[in-house]
């Protein structure tokens, strides 16, 4: 039997269950109004109606080919560019040039050649590998409105926004588009023992939160437009929290490239939520006239994750000062509530079979980073609460009741933005020496089994 990551210190108001907390996330926050965006901040976002061409596509009939725009049946007399055409009349082309008016088709290079007539004077004629009849009527044209008319749908609402999709809102003549909502995000790092590069001495930790937070929040729907490192000090973290723009601040979503955003819809901050005398997080928000909506979560690691909401109905989110903890409660409390922000549904858990048997305990679920290994969700190796090296190998978190499991029983799966797929078996990409068998365990040994160096 394994007891999963490490086992909880101080103890924290634990006024939800897992299940409880998501659920109080997801049900706090409304779908954010529609926003104008520029075409080069659309790309991952979801229309707000259908995308409709402003006028015909394409909007003049051009050439398909190199060659001449000609008039009538040859041989063609060739004439200045820009003047109209009559009958037996040519002028050259190129591929997606303007037809000429009194232009009929276009006659390609390959079909054509130019000569002197008995006169001396150059001519446009067929080539003797011309198929017969060419050129037709209406040959190797790109008529205005081939593609779409001026008001057509090109997209419905609620497409996802590719480089595919853009590129076709380009040509539809948009510059900007309207989108769905989605939640702008504010991080701020605590700790004065934090430092930002090389190895840290006694008593201090290395950043990791800049590498981590970030892309977890993206990825959960949210965009990032500020970054914020303090202190443990209560005026630094009431200034951070109280999420003024300064100005020249950069616009990550809302109307017109330069524009300045208003406050963050969610701040996330790392550490300070615990009951010491730096943790300020609760004070705060009681300063601000908040609530409370999560206060500590019955799980481990990640128990003293705090969600709370003010009233101009922007939220606080309060993730531990622990790595690992830190993503728990990000990847549990954090994501329904992006998810709910940005219109959507949360993160459905997959089952899976347990590859490990899991031991009661008494009121706290354990999140535990886990590899699929042949169809079965196994504990990763180095899952302490500031551990990352299981993390970092992990497919995704299984959640292991407060009940306990038996092997093989099916346990709920989150899947990571990192991991593999959980549903079906990815190919592996291991080299035969990574897939060496690992070193024999005793069998008398009472170490949890460790799976993560086999891959399915």
């Amino acid at each position: 039997m394994t007891p999963g990551p490490d086992a909880a210190g101080t103890q924290h108001a634990l006024h939800l269950t897992w299940s409880e907390a998501r659920a109080a996330a997801s049900a706090a926050a409304r779908p954010l109004p529609p926003t104008e965006v520029p075409l080069a901040r659309a790309l991952g976002r979801t229309l707000a109606g259908p995308l409709r061409a402003l006028r015909d596509m394409p909007h003049y009939t051009s050439s398909a080919m190199d060659g001449w725009a000609v008039c009538g049946t040859g041989p063609w007399i060739i004439v200045e560019p820009d003047e109209p055409l009559t009958a037996h009349q040519a002028v050259p082309i190129v591929t997606g040039g303007a037809l000429p008016p009194g232009a009929r088709a276009v006659l390609r290079r390959e079909y054509g050649e130019v000569a002197p007539d008995e006169d001396g004077l150059p001519h446009l004629r067929l080539s003797a590998g011309a198929p017969p009849g060419a050129p037709g009527g209406g040959a190797d044209l790109r008529p205005a409105g081939e593609e779409a008319r001026e008001g057509e749908a090109l997209l419905k609402d609620g497409t996802a926004l590719g480089p595919a999709q853009l590129a076709l809102a380009a040509l539809a003549g948009h510059d900007s588009l309207q989108v769905a909502g989605r939640p702008l995000v504010k991080l701020v790092r605590t700790g004065g023992e934090v430092v930002e590069s090389g190895l840290p001495g006694p008593g201090l930790v290395r950043d990791v939160f800049s590498y981590l937070i970030p892309p977890l929040v993206e990825a959960y729907g949210g965009i990032l437009v500020a970054h914020e490192k303090i202190g443990d000090d209560a005026a630094e973290w009431a200034a951070a929290l109280a999420d003024r723009p300064g100005p020249g601040q950069d616009a990550s979503d809302g109307g017109a490239a330069g524009a300045e955003p208003g406050p963050a819809d969610v701040v996330v901050t790392t550490g300070g939520t615990g009951k010491g005398g730096s943790d300020h997080f609760r004070d705060i928000v009681a300063a601000m006239g908040g609530r409370l909506l999560v206060d500590g979560v019955a799980m481990r690691p990640g128990h003293p994750t705090v969600l709370a909401e003010l009233p101009d109905g922007r939220f606080f989110l309060g993730l531990p000062g622990n790595p690992l903890a830190a993503v728990v409660g990000l990847a549990t409390v954090g994501e329904p509530l992006l998810a709910a922000l940005s219109g959507r549904q949360p993160v459905e858990p997959i089952e899976l079979p347990s590859g490990e048997a899991f031991e009661p305990e008494l009121r706290r679920t354990r999140v535990i980073p886990f590899r699929r290994m042949y169809g079965m969700a196994s504990p990763a190796a180095g899952i302490g609460s500031g551990m990352l090296r299981g993390l970092a190998r992990a497919d995704g978190f299984m959640v292991v009741p407060p009940h306990g499991l038996e092997l093989a029983a099916p346990v709920p799966c989150l899947p990571l933005p990192w991991g593999r797929p959980l549903g079906g078996h990815a190919p592996s990409s291991a080299t035969p020496a990574q897939k060496a068998r690992p070193k024999r365990r005793p069998v008398a040994s009472k170490d949890p089994v460790d799976w993560s160096a086999l891959d399915a």
